[in-house]
């Protein structure tokens, strides 16, 4: 038996599986708010006492953050996690700390084609390694180094790099944002789930359009950023439906220079679950500012660029990799 963890910022998923006829089988899968507990100790305590949970073999946690030595600090809450205090927690020794998007490379590995919508239909993958990017809660980045034979995933923490602006509106963008992040403007502020909200203020506060009325009444607790998709996706908004624009101009230019630094010839695989939610703006403007980088843009316009659409992705490459390394 295998319990794997993909631990966000915003939420904690746990499941446990077992190997089943060559398979990973899924016997028991929860969702937690991450910020309603003060450790993963607790959150796994939750899941054992709720699901009745056997004793499990072996143990993998994709998280979101760094992992040095075992240990993590993780990004967006104040968890400090690591290896050996969940090894006497589980009570086992086969427990492995992995970034969350090294398990969300490792799991695209095992994903079946269906579970991926093509951005470009002219790509076409060659035996090297692939690129992983993710917005979601934060921004998240990974290769998936090929050896020849096999695929190794890689960590970063690529998504806190300096953004840089590639359009007038974009420098325009960088000056706002450097008198709110006065110390450093990653591309993570913009390419995240409030990062969505960040724009849209941008643009409001430039006199782009008027706002909508759902945007000035919107109830205590109602998430912003997903009210902009929201306006943007059934009702055409001309401020949402710029914000969302922006965004995916945005994000395909920073999924290209990952490309390029890592040479991802065998494609580039787009996680996270902001993606597959606005997938149509995603469709329209991600491609031509991924592959607008000036003399290498015919090779970036021959890579294979696929959006994941199961979103428990880095669960099972957390699975998958307790599997296969421990």
């Amino acid at each position: 038996m295998i319990l794997a963890g993909d631990i966000g910022g915003t939420k904690t998923n746990l499941a446990l599986f077992e190997w089943v006829d060559d398979t990973l089988a899924v016997k028991a899968q929860q969702q937690f708010a991450s910020r309603n507990f003060s450790s993963l100790n607790e959150v796994i305590s939750a899941f054992i006492r709720q699901n009745a949970m056997p004793p499990v073999d072996a143990a993998c946690f994709g998280i979101a953050g760094p992992v040095i030595n075992g240990c993590c600090r993780t990004t967006n809450l104040p968890w400090e996690i690591t290896a050996s205090g969940l090894q006497q927690h589980l009570g086992i020794d086969k427990v492995r700390l992995i970034n969350d998007l090294e398990a969300t490379a490792y799991g695209m590995l095992y994903l079946p084609d269906s579970q991926f919508a093509e951005l470009n239909p002219a790509g076409r993958p060659l035996n090297g390694n692939r690129a992983v990017i993710a917005a979601g809660t934060g921004l998240g980045e990974a290769m998936l180094l090929h050896d020849g034979t096999h695929y190794h995933p890689i960590g970063s923490e690529g998504g806190h790099s300096d953004f840089a602006p590639v359009t007038p509106q974009q420098d325009a963008l960088l000056q706002w944002l450097r008198n709110r992040y006065t110390d450093h403007v990653s591309f993570e502020r913009v390419l995240s789930g409030p990062g969505i909200y960040t724009l849209y203020q941008f643009l409001n506060e430039s006199g782009f359009a008027p706002q909508p009325s759902s945007m000035l009444e919107i109830p205590e607790g109602i998430d912003r950023s997903a009210m902009v998709s929201k306006c943007a996706l059934e009702h055409n908004d001309p401020l949402c439906t710029e914000t969302l624009r922006l965004f995916a101009e945005i994000y395909g230019a920073e999924a290209g220079n990952l490309a390029l630094k890592s040479m991802s010839l065998g494609g580039v695989y787009i996680g996270g679950g902001i993606a597959p939610k606005i997938l149509p703006f995603i469709t329209e403007h991600f491609m031509n500012s991924f592959a607008a980088k000036g003399r290498f843009e015919e090779m970036l316009r021959s890579m294979q660029v696929k959006v994941a659409l199961d979103p428990d992705t880095a669960l099972l490459g957390a699975a998958r990799f307790a599997l296969d390394k421990l």
